[in-house]
């Protein structure tokens, strides 16, 4: 059996993230030594820290080195000292959008003992899985604000699928001051989110993807996304219920297990999977993967919580399920499936002092690590 090496990008961050990303790559590095592969890091130094020493966020000599990576692995990045949006933007963003990520991979499962804000009826657990489109609609970054009422609205965007040119001049009778935001939605942007959507079922055993739609209100740009999503998924076998978002927040509240495969455009998957992301236990445990068809990059939603960085009461879980999702994007699913089982049989079995801070335990991120870590052998 030969034996694989996978170079992987690693970029601690902010806050929380060199806590969380270390106890995760320990459990990484020995699922390899069980599965007979090998992960080599290679680090970045990018975050707060990073640019305030020097002005830069992301040079673009390290996305070029990047690029042969077999994928990132990202801790989080933000800190009080850094204005919003600047690291977010330089950093986050600006990988999305030059690695064309056109997938944000959000699963909602229930785990062992986690505490749910709502009982799940008939015993049963949440496994769902929200698709959300990644590059896209209100997200695209295209609007302005007026001046005396008058706006010339540039509309340049570029994406790997295309690039847009022209301009929106227009006037708000009176002199009335206000903004426009523009959404955009390609058709090839729209086939192949669907596309992923569509096996990621066929992958689970199910022939049905939930599309989230609000084309009562926007027809223009939702209409036009439920009718190339049919069409897309037709094309492989799976049939597409559409369902307002409206709706489905309302039904997931009361039925958090009434869907499967969550297929959404960019602004309403942001909603939908941190609406799930609650009802699951909290940001402790949702981990998440921006899939492309080059460098994917896969981290734990929950931000950099500078409030508690250094204190230990980190929750590392997060970081390790996207550890899983790294593996299983490598197709080392074996591997992936060992790490969730590991995270399961911890929280199932473990007493509740050695349980996270989060869940009410006295855990830390390093003797959480070190528990799942014991696990795995």
């Amino acid at each position: 059996m030969s034996f694989k090496r996978y170079s992987i990008a690693r970029i601690a961050g902010d806050g929380i993230g060199p806590e969380v990303i270390g106890e995760a790559s320990k459990i990484l590095e020995a699922t390899g030594n069980k599965w007979n592969f090998a992960i080599e890091w290679v680090d970045y130094p990018f975050g707060a820290d990073y640019y305030l020493r020097t002005g830069e966020t992301l040079p673009s000599s390290a996305i070029e080195e990047m690029a042969s990576c077999h994928a990132l692995f990202l801790g989080a990045v933000g800190d009080p000292r850094v204005k919003p949006g600047i690291l977010e933007r330089g950093i986050l963003l600006n990988l999305r959008f030059h690695f064309d990520q056109y997938v944000n991979l959000r699963p909602a499962k229930s785990y062992p003992k986690v505490p749910l804000p709502i009982e799940i009826k008939g015993g049963k657990t949440l496994d769902t899985l929200v698709v959300r489109e990644n590059t896209e609609d209100f997200y695209i970054g295209i609007g302005g604000k007026t001046e005396a009422g008058h706006i010339d609205l540039d509309l340049a965007a570029k994406r790997k699928l295309y690039s847009i040119h022209g301009k929106l001049t227009g006037d708000f009778e009176g002199k009335i001051e206000g903004a426009f935001q523009l959404g955009i939605a390609s058709e090839p942007g729209i086939r192949r989110v669907t596309a992923y959507a569509c096996e990621a079922a066929k992958s689970r055993g199910e022939e049905v993807i939930t599309l989230v739609s609000k084309s009562n209100a926007l027809p223009q740009i939702y209409g036009f996304w439920e009718n190339m999503a049919k069409d897309e998924a037709q094309q492989h076998g799976v049939e597409v219920s559409v369902i307002n978002v409206d709706a489905m927040c309302y039904h997931l509240v009361r039925r958090p297990d009434l869907y499967n495969v969550i297929l959404a455009p960019n602004m309403f998957g942001d909603i939908v999977s941190d609406l799930l992301a609650g009802l699951t236990g909290g940001l402790g445990v949702a981990a998440g993967a921006d899939i492309g068809d080059s460098l994917s990059m896969f981290e734990p939603i929950h931000g950099s919580a500078p409030d508690i960085a250094g204190t230990k009461k980190a929750n590392p879980l997060a970081a390790i399920l996207s550890g899983a999702l790294l593996l299983d994007h490598l197709g080392e699913k074996g591997a992936a499936a060992s790490i969730e089982k590991a995270v399961c049989d911890f929280l199932k079995g473990t007493e509740v002092k050695r349980m996270p801070i989060e869940f009410g335990g006295e855990g830390t991120a390093s003797s959480v690590g070190e528990d799942i870590l014991a696990r795995l052998h």
